[in-house]
């Protein structure tokens, strides 16, 4: 890009400094006299940051400045009192559905209910969640600090830079552990396999291909599949429950990113609505269509009654009508309202699913359909 000496920048650095306080003096305020300053030298020409600099130095008075100060970024300093909120922002314990997920997975296994059980599957699958927030944190503060939406996270604010690192191992290593001791090792393996996903591979591919909205909604889809697993042991039709979450994320997150689309652009975030935005909608409506049929194989895999697909037609219809609007329209108020029904619509389709369940089966009816095996006599 070509620079004429009276728009190149420099550095605000000592010896610009000396060389304002030499040159503001004979300033005088006025536009003439910069002007004959520049003709007579050159090398001396003030930028317009410079310009900015000198007007703040002369004209500003201490209520704007403090007021303009106020409105700057500037690192945060944490008290002891405030570390427990900052770890919450740092785990993003509002926005997690990890947990709720998880625990409805739980709820819809087929076997008697255990409330041990279920707290502890649920702890260590939000204590996983939450190392694995922390990580992600960690790795985009040189991107967060550029979103509107970021920006005031606390590792951007330089709150706990160096607590975030011990934070997540202190969550991350008891929750795969108290998973994989407590409960069973293949929830564990699927606990420490998430964290992987999403802190090694969703993570990076946010800034190199839009493949990482795909890879999130696997990262998203899997703690239903844990609560299931920590419930029965293992992963026979849990997958329908994870293929709900997987489904639903498309909607979700493609409204949410296209009203943020500006924000990724800034961070350097390679997201669908940024550089596919047709994609993005044709994605968001296919998934929501899909939750149609999709809602067929809970009663089919014997997860739910088959009142189950009847009754979620409604919510299902109606997030694929706005899913339709946003696919011909897309402007900011067909995502707005495509991505509030997504807050909605998950919670009760998962209620809709817990209602409709086949609970397990009495002893009685267990041991009537037990097969029948054959023991020698004892001589």
């Amino acid at each position: 890009m070509y620079k004429t000496p009276c728009s190149r920048l420099t550095f605000l650095g000592v010896r610009i400094k000396e060389r304002l306080v030499q040159i503001a003096p004979r300033c005088d305020q006025t536009a003439r006299s910069l002007i004959y300053l520049h003709k007579r030298n050159p090398s001396n020409s003030l930028t317009y940051q410079h310009l900015n600099f000198l007007k703040r130095q002369q004209v500003e008075t201490e209520e704007a400045k403090q007021a303009r100060l106020d409105r700057q970024w500037k690192p945060l300093k944490v008290d002891a009192g405030d570390l427990p909120d900052v770890y919450a922002r740092l785990a993003k314990i509002k926005l997690t559905l990890v947990a709720t997920t998880a625990a409805a997975g739980f709820a819809m296994a087929p076997v008697p209910f255990d409330p041990v059980l279920f707290f502890v599957s649920s702890l260590g699958t939000g204590l996983a969640s939450c190392a694995a927030n922390s990580i992600n944190q960690y790795f985009e503060v040189p991107f967060d600090s550029n979103m509107n939406r970021t920006k005031n996270r606390p590792l951007v604010r330089g709150q706990i830079p160096l607590h975030a690192v011990s934070f997540a191992l202190a969550c991350g290593i008891p929750g795969v552990a108290l998973l994989t001791l407590a409960v069973n090792p293949l929830t564990g393996f699927l606990g420490a396999f998430n964290i992987f996903l999403y802190t090694c591979c969703y993570t990076p591919l946010k800034r190199l291909s839009i493949v990482n909205t795909w890879v999130g909604a696997v990262v998203g889809a899997i703690p239903p599949v844990m609560g299931w697993c920590a419930a029965t042991g293992s992963l026979d039709p849990a997958f329908v429950l994870g293929g709900f979450l997987y489904c639903w994320q498309f909607p979700h997150f493609n409204a949410l990113s296209w009203n943020l689309r500006e924000d990724y652009s800034r961070g350097g975030y390679r997201m669908m609505s940024v550089t596919h935005p047709g994609m993005c909608k044709r994605v968001a409506l296919r998934h929501s269509l899909a939750l149609i049929p999709l809602t067929t194989l809970a009663p089919a895999l014997d997860i739910t009654t088959w009142n189950f697909p009847v009754v979620s037609l409604p919510i299902n219809l109606y997030i694929s009508y706005l899913a339709a609007r946003f696919y011909y329209q897309g402007d900011r108020n067909s995502a707005r309202k495509l991505f509030f029904c997504s807050l909605w619509h998950l919670p009760m389709l998962l209620l809709l699913a817990l209602t409709c369940k086949k609970y397990s089966r009495s002893p009685g009816d267990a041991a009537a359909a037990a097969p029948l095996t054959l023991v020698p006599s004892a001589k």
